[in-house]
């Protein structure tokens, strides 16, 4: 196990520089038109990292079986929190959206909390009431609710990205647990239309929709954003313009630094560039998915493979969405994006999956 998380650290360590220095290059035109400072995004980003690592040691030292003690305080304060999001003076707004709570200078997304919040609830519920849930369906009822409700209050901010992701990891926990696949089925049917309701009944919602079915169509109006993405990564060919040589980055490109920086690393270090990035991930997901299989405790079982399911779902659909795969979502890409919580948060899945890794089989 010692291996696996030497591996996975250092995966992360790179993983992260490449972060540090795409976040510089993506940002830094845009972050000098507002704020006539190129490295006003960078210093940020790297008081997260710095916040983050402090917080990533403390967990490694930490007995990560207490979390269990906690996990219905935690879905309570991250009720609260998402709830206090929503209040005008206290929710910061942004692109139309009330997802951050000012704190001074800096801002927190309370949703990022709330995620690993209902993961820690999540595979404390499967845990203890593994026996009933494989042949009971109502004794899902309060793990369905509580998720209902988190992702419910996330849905008004409104994100749909980050609630359609805790939807899809519980009913991955829920087949790993065995739960019958009747009720698994029978959860996607309920769902269906109100996912349908949600996407066809907000006009930018739909339009993204459009957007993702064909761009092309409207190149400067929906499809404008996935057109500039995919110039991007036309652009950079092989081998790239050259590191900080990306056009698209000239104000072209929406979210260059947050959500579509996949597109800028594609543009000026080309095909080899974005390859590299993804042998990285391989090795990340290969090497965490070993962990649960080689301990015993099924807590940390369930909890790294939710962290894991995260992880990775928000990697599939953040390159995806910049490759015009999938529709736009707003997820970052992990431990590359700008997003001082989701850097944080990422950084305290890893913290818990390496902690996790010191059990024995």
């Amino acid at each position: 196990m010692y291996e696996i998380r030497r591996r996975i650290f250092f995966v992360t360590v790179i993983l992260i520089s490449i972060g540090i220095v795409m976040i510089y290059s993506a940002s830094g035109v845009f972050a000098y038109e507002h704020f006539r400072n190129s490295s006003y995004y960078l210093k940020r980003h790297l008081f997260y990292l710095f916040l983050g690592s402090l917080i990533f040691f403390y967990i490694l030292q930490w007995d990560y079986r207490r979390l269990r003690k906690y996990s219905k305080l935690l879905i309570i304060f991250s009720i609260l929190l998402l709830v206090l999001v929503l209040v005008p003076g206290i929710g910061y707004s942004l692109g139309g959206a009330r997802r951050w709570i000012r704190l001074g200078i800096f801002s927190f997304q309370p949703s990022e909390f709330a995620k690993f919040s209902l993961l820690v609830y999540t595979s404390d519920f499967l845990v203890r009431k593994r026996n009933l849930i494989k042949n009971n369906f109502y004794s899902l009822f309060p793990l369905i609710l509580i998720n209902a409700l988190i992702a419910g209050l996330i849905l008004l901010q409104p994100d749909m990205g980050t609630a359609f992701l805790l939807g899809l990891v519980l009913l991955l926990l829920l087949v790993v647990f065995g739960v019958d696949l009747r009720y698994i089925f029978n959860l996607i049917l309920i769902s269906l239309p109100i996912l349908m309701i949600m996407v066809f009944s907000t006009p930018y919602r739909r339009k993204r929709i459009l957007a993702f079915l064909n761009p092309w169509a409207d190149p400067k109006g929906i499809g404008y954003q996935i057109v500039q993405s995919l110039i991007a990564f036309g652009s950079g060919g092989l081998l790239g313009r050259g590191l900080g040589q990306s056009r698209q980055k000239l104000l072209y490109l929406p979210a260059s630094h947050t959500d579509f920086i996949f597109s800028i690393l594609g543009e000026e270090l080309g095909l080899l560039g974005t390859f590299s990035v993804l042998i990285l991930f391989i090795i990340f997901f290969w090497e965490a998915f070993k962990i649960p299989f080689r301990i015993n405790d099924e807590f940390g079982q369930s909890l790294s493979l939710g962290i894991i399911f995260v992880l990775a779902i928000e990697v599939l659909v953040n390159i995806g969405v910049t490759l015009g795969i999938f529709p736009t979502k707003g997820l970052p890409l992990p431990f590359i994006s700008y997003g001082g919580s989701a850097l944080i948060f990422n950084l305290v899945y890893v913290g818990l999956l390496l902690n996790i890794a010191r059990e024995k089989r």
